[in-house]
C-alpha cells in the first residue's frame, strides 16, 4: 500500500469517527431521520453543483445507477439512519467501535457471496482486529449501554458492509463527485419519507447544533465520501475497509474530548489489539480482489 493510501485513509478514519460525536450532539437537539435527510440533500444539491462546474455530466450505466441506489440505501438511509436513531441513547465512542466490525462483515461476505479470499495472516486480522472491538464492547455492555440502541448499531454496520461492496462499480464511470452526491441525494429521499411520517420537527437551535450540522454536511457528508471511493477504486474494498478499525481510537478520542465521555483500560487495550489486526491485514496480500 502506497503513502497515499495510507494518509488517505487515516484522513477518512478521522473524519468518519468524528462525526459519530457530530451526530450525537445533532439527535441531541433536532429528530435524527429529518435532520440526517436535510443533511443529506444539502450534501446532495453541493456535490452535484459541484460537479456540474468540474465539467462531470450524468453519463451512467444502468449497473452504476444500481450501485448508487444500493450505496445510498445501504450507507446514507439504513447506516446512517440506524445509527442517528441508536446514538438518542447510546455513546458516540461505543456507535463507532460497533462500526468498527464491518471489515470482518466485508471479509465475510466477500467469501461467502463474491468468492473473494485472503491469505490467512489477512483473516488472523480480520479476527483479532474484531477481538479488540469486542474487548472494548464487552466493557461498555457491562456497563449498562443501551441493547436496543446497540442492535441497532450492529444492523447498521451490516448494512456498511453490503455499502462498501458496491462502491467500487459505483465509482467506476470517472464522475467521482457526481456520483457522491447522486447517492446522497438518494440517502435524503429514502430517509425524509419515514422522518416526515414518524418524527416532528421540533429543534431547538444553538451555537452548538449549528457547528455540528455544518460540520457534519462538509466533512463526513462530502469529505469523507469522496476519500472513501477514491480509496476502494485505489486498494480494493477489504483492505480499504480495514480502516475502520481505526474508528474506535479516533471516535473515542474525539468523544472524550468533545463530549467528556471517559476512556477505561479496556478501551486502551482494545485499541492496541485492533492497531494489531490492522497491521496484519495490511501487510498481507489481498489474493482475490
Amino acid at each position: 500500500m502506497d503513502i497515499r493510501a495510507i494518509m488517505a485513509g487515516l484522513a477518512f478514519a478521522l473524519i468518519w469517527s468524528s462525526a459519530f460525536t457530530s451526530a450525537r450532539i445533532i439527535v441531541a437537539e433536532a429528530p435524527p431521520m429529518l435532520s440526517l435527510a436535510l443533511r443529506f440533500l444539502i450534501s446532495g444539491m453541493i456535490g452535484v453543483a459541484l460537479a456540474f462546474a468540474m465539467g462531470q455530466r450524468i453519463r451512467l450505466t444502468a449497473g452504476q445507477w444500481r450501485s448508487i441506489l444500493i450505496f445510498g440505501l445501504c450507507q446514507n438511509a439504513i447506516y446512517l439512519g440506524l445509527n442517528f436513531i441508536a446514538m438518542q441513547t447510546v455513546e458516540a465512542s461505543l456507535a463507532s467501535i460497533i462500526a468498527s466490525s464491518m471489515p470482518l462483515l466485508v471479509a465475510l461476505i466477500g467469501w461467502l457471496v463474491l468468492s473473494q479470499r485472503l491469505q490467512i495472516q489477512g483473516v488472523a486480522g480480520l479476527c483479532v482486529g474484531f477481538i479488540g472491538v469486542a474487548i472494548i464492547m464487552g466493557a461498555r455492555v457491562s456497563g449498562g449501554a443501551d441493547l436496543y440502541g446497540i442492535g441497532l448499531c450492529a444492523v447498521a454496520a451490516l448494512s456498511l458492509a453490503v455499502a462498501t461492496l458496491t462502491v467500487k462499480g459505483a465509482s467506476s464511470s470517472g464522475n467521482l463527485l457526481m456520483v457522491v452526491g447522486l447517492q446522497m441525494l438518494v440517502g435524503a429521499a429514502a430517509l425524509a419519507i419515514p422522518g416526515v411520517l414518524l418524527e416532528t420537527w421540533q429543534v431547538t437551535w444553538t451555537p452548538r447544533l449549528t457547528a455540528a450540522f455544518a460540520y457534519t454536511t462538509i466533512f463526513p457528508g462530502l469529505v469523507a465520501t469522496v476519500l472513501w471511493f477514491w480509496l476502494v477504486a485505489r486498494i480494493g474494498a477489504v483492505k480499504a475497509a480495514t480502516f475502520h478499525f481505526l474508528n474506535p481510537f479516533f471516535g473515542v478520542l474525539v468523544a472524550a474530548v468533545l463530549l467528556g465521555e471517559g476512556l477505561g483500560i479496556f478501551d486502551y487495550i482494545g485499541v492496541v489489539v485492533i492497531t494489531l489486526g490492522i497491521w496484519a491485514v495490511q501487510t498481507s496480500r489481498n489474493v482475490a480482489q
